[in-house]
């Protein structure tokens, strides 16, 4: 709430004074009447003055009181001043923020002359009584009403919206832009909502609703957001015929909103000196119609506005100040020649008095040139030093010569020069290979620029010359499309011209000579290094006189299909910098250097190779395994081509899978991301392609992986191949020998078991003496190392009694034989005698017999000390009766035969087959035994004698 206070001034009147002025100067405001318009929610005021003089006018100040709800309420306070006339009704308007609709106001007015000519009357009147004015009835105790209907606001300025209605407030909820909002309450009836710096929503505007709830009762109402009028910018008026004034303008931001709320804004043209004012049709620019009353000066305001602002702008000027010509027309050219143009152009007239400057550009074969040229109405101008079959481009514009306001458009014309002959040689290179006899000649030529060739180049002229014959050459056309020939030229030397034709002439001809020996020598090729720009290289000169030198370069390798370039220098240079866009990462240029001697024979001074920009190798080297053993093996990749990497390859790396988290001697080890080692070994000669892992173990699997490296980094990750080492040589004998000692003693044993099995089946073995049971019963006391058997512990396998004739019996003896033949002829017999040294009779004798075990017997020519029986002594033995009598006298014979031979002489190694029953049982023997002859002998299976026979 704002209150105006107005100052009271209080003066000193004498009371005789003031009763005589009393009567005259009763100014208190009369009929004060307050009428609302709810359109604006304002509220007018009407009143009138009486006591003033008739023909008497007075300054007066009125003072107004505005109040809300009640009288004492009083929410503004604010003064008038105006002149006042006797009876005359004065108005005064107040405008509300909150609508009026919503609550009752009041007003009432006081007023006070401030009129110079009554100074000292200058005291406030009484108060004239409160004028209640109320717009809306309260509605019923279902009624909500919003208000202001269709307000229109500025964007930035505030607006206050209420409610009136006979429902509980608590029960009412109000929304803005469908968000809660809450207000003010201003009676038991009426809310306010107030909104400060609103800003703009939309054209068709902003939403504000209240309902009460659990019910379908609501109301609402819409309020209008402007955007704030602009004053318009760049205002200015020029003419281009004298005839029209265009003024033109930026218009700002659009002010219009939807629902014909508010149209856009307009604009209105006003010019002070005639007095005149025109609407303008559009809202950026307005003609109006120039006078011929020779008016020079104008004086304009442009007004903008809107429902709620006006913006003004102003200018003056004067006319011949502000003339904008028209573009210049009738534009023509006229050719004097290859390279002169004269140009004529029109201008529109603008009055004899008018002098007009014109730019003149004209744009071709890359340069612009600019030209100033002043006229009235024609103008012209003459182009020289042009280029012949050129296309240019003429411009022209003019303007104001004395008052310059403003550049006319462009008129822009082209033209065309006519042709003239080539005006230079071409440029031509080649390249010489030495084949059966002959020299294989390619040339190379680059087209002219356009500002050389002066028109379209038709074909080019060949011409061979043979300087060994010089009557002799040979014309060759070439098609104009065509930038190379071969030639085929036998060893003598050539002379060889190139022209360019056009339509008009022919160029200058470019000369290379071909000497005999080609000019060609075998140079060590040189590695280069590129810079940021390209590859800089020098050279020695050329000894002698040359007019320069030639550095041309191709792809490595790529002869047959090489897109030869070439740079030709002067003869005082040795280093340049090549530098092309055809260069590109990863390809290998090779370059040669050329000097050029005075007779135009080009001789090869230097190879050189390199690369713009080194990449990683493309590939990486298959490799092949080779020497496999158990302990090494070879890795080689020599089909791996390293020319054609994209960089230099400077090695190469070899991995190896970690074993047991250990590497190699010479490998380095690597821990890769994921925790697993490799090991890896660098190879650092590029001519090196065969490596050797030595120092493994045998049967045992390895993983290795080749890569070769640039400058730039190594070649892709390749697959881990694997290799297993060879067993050990004598790991693969054993793996053939022990099956086969196996297998072979399988067989032995086999065999040995067999004759076993037939030994045992067949020969029997006989025991040894002194193994056998039999001895335990025998005690000797003069030698300890003898075994004395019991015979009655032993049985006898089988008794074969035979009678021989008595004189056989010393034959047998007696008689040397060989060991084969006495054994193939004859049996060995051992005879067991019965011997009493008393008696001199003949007893039974046993002779045992054994084929194969008889041969130290009867290498012995005798029976040892088995002593010779006399032909009539009968053999007897007492054994006929019963086995145990047998034993017995063997036991006897032997015992008594034992004491004969000395200790030292006695060597049984006689294997008896007796063997003592496994029982131990005597009586297991035959009861009824065969009985014997004369003279019995008992087979022998095994009998061995080292030094003599024994005898039982």
């Amino acid at each position: 709430m704002i209150i105006h206070h107005a100052a009271i001034k209080c003066h000193f009147v004498p009371f005789f004074v003031l009763s005589v002025l009393a009567e005259y100067l009763s100014l208190t405001p009369e009929s004060l009447k307050v009428f609302p318009n709810s359109a604006c929610q304002c509220l007018q005021l009407q009143w009138n003055v009486h006591g003033i003089p008739y023909h008497q006018e007075l300054k007066m100040v009125f003072q107004m009181e505005i109040s809300r709800i009640r009288p004492s309420n009083v929410i503004w306070v604010g003064n008038y001043s105006t002149t006042v006339k006797r009876d005359q009704v004065l108005h005064w308007r107040w405008e509300s923020e909150l609508p009026l609709e919503c609550a009752t106001h009041f007003a009432r007015i006081q007023s006070m002359v401030d009129d110079d000519k009554f100074p000292k009357l200058s005291i406030w009147s009484n108060w004239s009584s409160w004028e209640e004015v109320h717009v809306q009835d309260y509605p019923g105790p279902s009624t909500l009403l919003v208000f202001p209907k269709n307000k229109l606001v500025e964007e930035g300025s505030g607006i206050t919206i209420c409610y009136i209605s006979g429902i509980n407030h608590n029960n009412i909820t109000c929304y803005l832009h469908n968000e809660l909002i809450h207000g003010e309450q201003l009676d038991p009836k009426a809310s306010a909502f107030k909104l400060n710096n609103v800003s703009f929503f939309k054209r068709s505007g902003t939403n504000f609703f209240c309902k009460v709830n659990q019910t379908d009762i609501q109301n609402g109402t819409t309020f209008f957001v402007s955007k704030v009028l602009e004053e318009p910018k760049n205002f200015s008026c020029e003419t281009q015929d004298f005839e029209t004034l265009k003024c033109t303008w930026y218009p700002g931001v659009d002010t219009g909103l939807d629902w014909n709320i508010q149209h856009s804004q307009s604009y209105t043209l006003f010019e002070s000196f005639s007095g005149k004012k025109q609407s303008c049709k559009h809202k950026d620019s307005c003609d109006w119609k120039i006078t011929q009353d020779s008016q020079e000066m104008y004086n304009f305001t442009l007004t903008a506005a809107n429902n709620l602002r006006k913006r003004s702008v102003n200018i003056i000027f004067n006319l011949s100040h502000r003339v904008h010509p028209m573009a210049p027309h009738s534009v023509h050219f006229e050719n004097r020649g290859a390279t002169t143009v004269l140009m004529s152009w029109k201008v529109h007239v603008l009055g004899n008095y008018l002098t007009l400057q014109c730019q003149v550009e004209l744009e071709g074969n890359g340069k612009v040139i600019q030209h100033r040229v002043d006229m009235k109405v024609n103008g012209e101008h003459l182009f020289g030093e042009l280029v012949p079959d050129t296309q240019y481009v003429a411009r022209i514009r003019c303007a104001n010569a004395k008052h310059f306001w403003k550049w006319s458009e462009w008129t822009v014309e082209n033209f065309t020069t006519p042709e003239a002959a080539p005006s230079e040689a071409p440029d031509v290179w080649r390249i010489v290979k030495s084949e059966k006899g002959s020299h294989i000649v390619s040339l190379f030529w680059k087209p002219l620029s356009k500002f050389h060739a002066n028109g379209k180049i038709l074909f080019y002229n060949v011409v061979v010359e043979n300087l060994d014959k010089p009557s002799t050459s040979e014309l060759y056309p070439i098609p104009a499309a065509t930038r190379d020939a071969n030639l085929t030229l036998d060893l003598c030397s050539y002379q060889i011209h190139i022209t360019a034709n056009n339509s008009v002439g022919t160029s200058p001809a470019s000369v290379i000579v071909i000497s005999g020996d080609s000019g060609n020598k075998e140079v060590e090729e040189e590695k280069i290094n590129s810079r940021e720009n390209g590859f800089f290289m020098s050279w020695k000169p050329l000894s002698g006189d040359v007019i320069g030198y030639v550095v041309d370069w191709c792809e490595h390798r790529q002869d047959l299909f090489c897109n030869l370039q070439w740079k030709k220098l002067g003869p005082n240079t040795t280093s340049t910098l090549i530098s092309s866009d055809t260069f590109r990462p990863g390809v290998r240029y090779n370059f040669r250097i050329h000097g050029i001697s005075t007779k135009n024979i080009a001789y090869l001074l230097e190879n050189k190779t390199g690369y713009f920009q080194e990449l990683a190798p493309l590939d990486s080297p298959q490799v092949n395994i080779t020497n496999l053993t158990s302990r090494s093996f070879a890795m080689t990749w020599k089909d791996y081509a390293t020319e054609s990497q994209p960089g230099f390859i400077q090695g190469y790396h070899v991995y190896l899978k970690a074993r047991n988290r250990q590497c190699h001697p010479g490998f380095e080890k690597e821990v890769l991301s994921d925790d697993l080692i490799r090991c890896k070994f660098d190879i650092d000669d590029p001519r090196k392609k065969t490596f050797i892992m030595e120092n493994l173990q045998p049967e045992s699997s390895y993983e290795f992986f080749v890569t070769s490296y640039t400058g730039v980094g190594e070649g892709p990750n390749g697959t881990f191949t694997k290799v297993t080492t060879s067993d050990e040589p004598y790991h693969k004998l054993i793996r053939i020998i022990l099956p086969m000692i196996l297998f072979v003693s399988l067989i032995i044993v086999a065999c040995y078991w067999k004759s076993e099995w037939v030994k045992e089946k067949c020969y029997p073995d006989i025991p040894d003496p002194y193994k056998s049971s039999i001895l335990s019963l025998i005690k000797s006391k003069e030698n300890p190392h003898l075994t004395i058997m019991n015979v009655k512990d032993c049985i006898p396998d089988a008794i074969e009694v035979i009678n021989k004739p008595e004189g056989t019996k010393p034959q047998l003896l007696e008689t040397r034989k060989p060991v084969i033949e006495s054994a193939l002829i004859e049996p060995v017999y051992l005879y067991l005698l019965q011997e009493e040294k008393k008696s001199s009779h003949p007893g039974p004798c046993i002779c045992f017999e054994n084929l194969t075990y008889n041969q130290s017997a009867s290498d012995s020519g005798s029976c040892g000390h088995v002593p010779v029986l006399p032909e009539d002594s009968p053999c007897q033995l007492g054994l006929l009766t019963s086995p145990d009598n047998l034993l017995k006298t063997l036991e006897k014979n032997y015992m008594n035969s034992l004491g004969e031979i000395p200790a030292e002489e006695t060597n049984l190694n006689y294997v008896s087959q007796l063997a003592s029953p496994m029982t131990g049982d005597k009586d297991s023997l035959p009861t009824n035994p065969p009985v014997p002859a004369h003279c019995s002998e008992y087979k022998m299976q095994m009998a061995n004698s080292s030094h003599s026979s024994t005898t039982l």
